[in-house]
């Protein structure tokens, strides 16, 4: 039982971790196009142009083409305690966002993180009337202000821009302490509503030391009646993929950062979206043109925007489950994710209650969980040991009924019966810390918490330990726990040799996982090795001699 344990661990945890760093996301099966082709957005083919319109001087488009290049655009900075926010007069548009409280760990790029790279489609705003489109982001507009700072009171910062018979207001209303700020706007001289294509993409900047694995993390993820995450790896260069809405929210994503559109208690939803795959680096693919259509019926429209880090609590404040955007478990998302945030949630009360470091949350946290499964590993263990008590008389039914499979099942049946067996008692208990380690892997991996943290002599617990002690350690301990699982165990040379194998085959899958999972994991395989020992001085008793490893 102990060595189909071992192999049962060893499958489950090559199953849920090893797909995530060898093979990329599976493709999401595409979703029906939200609107007709003849759509403006459903004919989008590139992001820089969404409708060709005729030439005609008495067309909105028309008026549109009165494009003056000759004044430079001013930018216009707005400052809180928290963020640094940069907009463009040309088209309003966001130029750049430094967030204060967290630094780019990228190579070459030091001091606050910087979420928007130079090509950026962040905000960039067109309208579409029938045939025509007003492309806003080309448009000069007048600030209200050179430059603000966001109070306790909050600021709002104002945009007016006019070609024509057409006039353009525009509203920033900016909080403090909250990346979340609101944006409104009119359109005066339209003949009717029209349709606004808010632009995303093409990603949010690189900031993390670990490149690769943050280039993996990029996609698109929306709220209709579910959250769907579309990977850009998905995404061949040029392919296009229609989302269907009504959304509540959309969000490009990072690693540990979100740039979305929400849309606001009570107004329209954003109709749908569309990405098209953008370019790649090597195999990886590196950006994605997302756009997303919001209705403006007489004119007018509302949104939120949220440009920040993927805190959970931050986000689930925020409502419409706007925390999902930060997908735990990929495949395994159902089992997994009520594990991570009950994870997350445990550990920073831990944090913020016992004032400690994190590395030392962890810990604790792993010590914890040892003497809460205490009970069922014993338990698992005595049921371990009575299996081994009546290896005899199984052994003399199977060489009796080996013939008779039915039979065979019947009898093994009765003498669990006979002495009170449960053959599964001794396996499931040691399967339920399982979990929590899948959990705690996807919790490191996209918790931003845990983001640039160091403990003793390791960077960042979100990061390999470079020095690969933790994970030698993780090794050793795993050793020492199977090591004295064996004592007063009969000698048998497969759970000999998988003594040996599974520590080694574990140390390696774990020297580029993050620090503070190595960190649990030795800690929790110590913590049990106690226990341990006093099952095996129990085994011992019923067949005489002293503790020795077998």
């Amino acid at each position: 039982m102990e060595r189909r344990t071992l192999l049962a661990i060893a499958l489950a945890m090559l199953v849920a971790i090893l797909p995530s760093v060898l093979f990329p996301p599976r493709r999401p099966t595409a979703r029906q196009n939200p609107l007709p082709d003849s759509s403006p957005v459903a004919a989008t083919p590139t992001p820089s142009r969404l409708v060709a319109a005729p030439t005609r001087p008495d067309t909105i488009d028309a008026v549109d083409k009165q494009r003056d290049d000759s004044v430079a655009a001013r930018d216009v900075v707005v400052s809180s305690p928290i963020y640094r926010l940069t907009f463009s007069a040309r088209g309003g548009r966001l130029k750049a966002a430094e967030l204060a409280g967290f630094s780019s760990f990228a190579s070459g790029d030091r001091g606050p993180a910087q979420l928007i790279p130079e090509e950026s489609e962040f905000l960039h705003y067109r309208l579409v009337v029938g045939r025509d489109t007003l492309e806003l982001v080309d448009w000069q507009f007048e600030a209200s202000a050179e430059s603000l700072r966001v109070g306790a009171d909050g600021a709002t910062l104002e945009w007016t821009a006019r070609r024509g018979a057409l006039a353009v207001t525009m509203a920033y209303e900016f909080r403090a302490t909250d990346y979340l700020f609101h944006v409104s706007g009119t359109v005066q001289g339209l003949p009717g509503g029209g349709l606004l294509l808010i632009g995303l993409g093409p990603r949010i900047r690189q900031v993390e030391a670990d490149s690769l694995g943050d280039v993996r993390s990029y996609g698109v993820v929306t709220k209709a009646r579910s959250t769907e995450n579309v990977g850009f790896a998905a995404l061949d260069p040029g392919e296009r993929r229609d989302l269907s809405g009504p959304f509540e929210w959309v969000a490009l994503k990072s690693k540990y950062f979100v740039a979305a559109v929400l849309a606001l208690e009570g107004d329209v939803r954003f109709g749908g979206a569309v990405a098209v795959g953008g370019e790649r680096v090597g195999r990886q693919a590196a950006q994605a043109h997302v756009t997303v259509s919001l209705p403006v019926p007489g004119g007018a429209w509302r949104h939120a925007v949220y440009l920040g880090p993927q805190e959970y609590r931050r986000l689930a404040r925020i409502g419409h489950d706007f925390e999902d955007v930060n997908p735990y478990g990929w495949v395994f998302r159902p089992i997994i994710r009520p594990f991570a945030i009950m994870i997350v949630q445990v550990l920073l009360w831990m944090h913020e209650t016992l004032h400690l470091e994190y590395g030392w949350v962890l810990v604790l946290f792993g010590l914890a969980v040892r003497v809460v499964l205490w009970p069922l590993n014993q338990l698992a263990m005595r049921s371990s040991t009575a299996m081994q008590a009546i290896q005899p008389e199984m052994k003399a039914i199977q060489d009796r009924y080996k013939n008779d499979p039915q039979k065979l099942q019947q009898e093994m049946m009765k003498l669990y019966k006979q002495h009170g067996v449960n053959p599964l008692g001794g396996c499931l208990p040691m399967l339920i810390p399982m979990p929590v380690l899948f959990a705690l892997f996807f919790v490191f991996a996209n918790t931003i918490e845990f983001r640039g943290v160091p403990f003793l002599w390791l960077p960042d617990l979100s990061r390999a330990d470079p020095l690969y002690i933790i994970p030698l350690v993780m090794g050793l301990s795993m050793y020492g726990v199977s090591k004295v699982g064996q004592i007063g165990v009969p000698p048998n040379p497969q759970m000999k040799m998988m003594l040996y194998v599974m520590p080694v085959m574990f140390t390696v899958l774990f020297l580029k996982f993050a620090s503070g999972l190595n960190l649990y994991y030795a800690v929790s395989n110590i913590a049990s090795i106690p226990q341990q020992w006093l099952i095996a001085k129990q085994r011992l008793k019923r067949v005489g001699g002293a503790p020795k490893a077998g």
